[in-house]
Formats: structure tokens, sequence, C-alpha cells
């Protein structure tokens, strides 16, 4: 196994997981599964618009929705609702489209019909498991993504499991890092924690002492700070040689 740099030689033992656009994504893509939307609803809209929206707002479009000011939107029905009409109406605003398309979005997106696993996902889970890793699970998520990684197949794969709304605390707080290490029985230098985001995956796991890889799947970042593949296939060499 892999050693880690830090106060002395240590094995990384567990490689913790963000689930969306990570380790799933909405079927067949968030652009794709809104334009469809709307199309549905009798307003035409392509994908690319969709797309050169999202690339409008930066680099990671949810870090931009957490501007909204609307506090711990996965900790309550209310407060999820909220946050997530406020993001589509936002969209919806910048694509000259009616804003109360943003309720029937809402409904598509908490559908847990509307979501599959990324390809390389289960496979390098595996790959991970049999090299000897434990695998965990950061999320800012609703509660029901308990149950939709059950209808996955992944419901027994994660040997710590922590869900915001299930624990009460929302990522960036070091809260929710610190209760998955405490749950692994783990220092942090032997955990890696693998995201898309930089504000609510890579630099609160990186201020613990873990060990952060940022994934990013489509080029959106570009400054080369931080450890980044571009695909889950990549992890496991990346992980096994962390300190080489």
């Amino acid at each position: 196994m892999a050693t880690f740099g830090g106060s002395g030689p240590m094995s990384v033992e567990i490689v913790f997981f963000d689930a969306g656009d990570t380790l799933l994504h909405a079927h067949p893509s968030f652009a794709e599964l809104f334009a469809e939307t709307c199309r549905n609803a009798g307003h035409p809209l392509e994908k690319s618009a969709v797309e050169e929206v999202q690339k409008s707002l930066g680099a990671h479009m949810i870090e931009v929705a957490y501007e909204s000011g609307i506090e711990n939107p996965s900790l309550s029905y209310d407060a999820s609702r909220k946050f997530w009409t406020a993001l589509y109406r936002l969209l919806l605003q910048k694509l000259d489209l009616d804003e109360a398309l943003a309720e029937k979005l809402v409904e598509v997106f908490s559908d847990r019909s509307s979501y599959r696993l990324f390809d390389d996902a289960v496979p390098v889970l595996h790959e991970l498991r049999q090299k000897g890793y434990r695998i965990g699970l950061i999320s800012n998520f609703e509660s029901w993504l308990d149950e939709l990684l059950v209808e996955l197949e992944l419901g027994e794969t994660f040997d710590v499991k922590i869900i915001s709304a299930l624990e009460g605390i929302e990522k960036p707080d070091p809260r929710i890092y610190e209760a998955a290490l405490a749950k692994a029985g783990v220092d942090a230098h032997a955990a890696v924690h693998v995201g898309d985001s930089v504000k609510f995956d890579i630099e609160p796991a990186e201020r613990l002492g873990m060990y952060p890889i940022l994934l990013d799947r489509t080029g959106r970042h570009s400054d080369g700070r931080w450890h980044t593949i571009s695909s889950l296939e990549e992890l496991p060499a990346h992980v096994e040689n962390i300190s080489r």
C-alpha cells in the first residue's frame, strides 16, 4: 500500500468519495435532462445552450448556487427546495425561459430514476477494494441518497458513509470530515478524499490533513494547483503513488 507524507510514513487506509458528479450523475447529463424537461413543457431548448450557461457560471455551478444565501440546503426539505428552485430559476433566467419551470425541474432532479453511475465508478471501487483500501463516502445530499445507492447496487460498498442530511452537517464544515475520519477510525493523513468541487471537497479535506484529489471530468480547472484527475480510472495508480 502507498505511503503518505506527513509527520512520518503512513499507509493510506481509506479512500473517501463525494457522490454527485463524482460517482453518479444526472442521466443522460445535467444539461440534457434540463433541456429535455423544458422541451417536454413546451419550451424548445438544446443541451448546448444549457452547457453554455453552466460554463458562464464558472468552474462549478453548485459553488455559485451556494452564494444565494440559503444555508445548509441539504439538511431540510424546505431548504433543499428553496436552494434548487433558486438555482434553476437563475439558469432559466439566463436562458430567457419561464422561471415557473423551476418547480418542474426540482421534481425531475429529485427523482431517483434521474441518476446513473459513471461508467468508471464501479470498476475503480472494486479495484481499490482489491488493492486493500477501504472505501468511504462524504456527500452533501438529501437523505434519499441512501436509497439511491441501494438502487444503484452500491448500498453495501462503503465501509463509512456520511450523508449531510443524515449527519446534520454540510461540507465544507470540517466537522463532516472529522465525523467520517472518526467513524473510520483513521488519522487524516491516512485518508484520501476524491471530489469535483474545490470549495466543498478539496480545500476542507486539505485543511484537515487529508490527501485531496480533484476529479475534473470536463476540464473546468486549469490552474494546476491541485492533484487532478480527469477520470476515476486514473485514481488507483495515483493513490498508490501519493508519496513516491
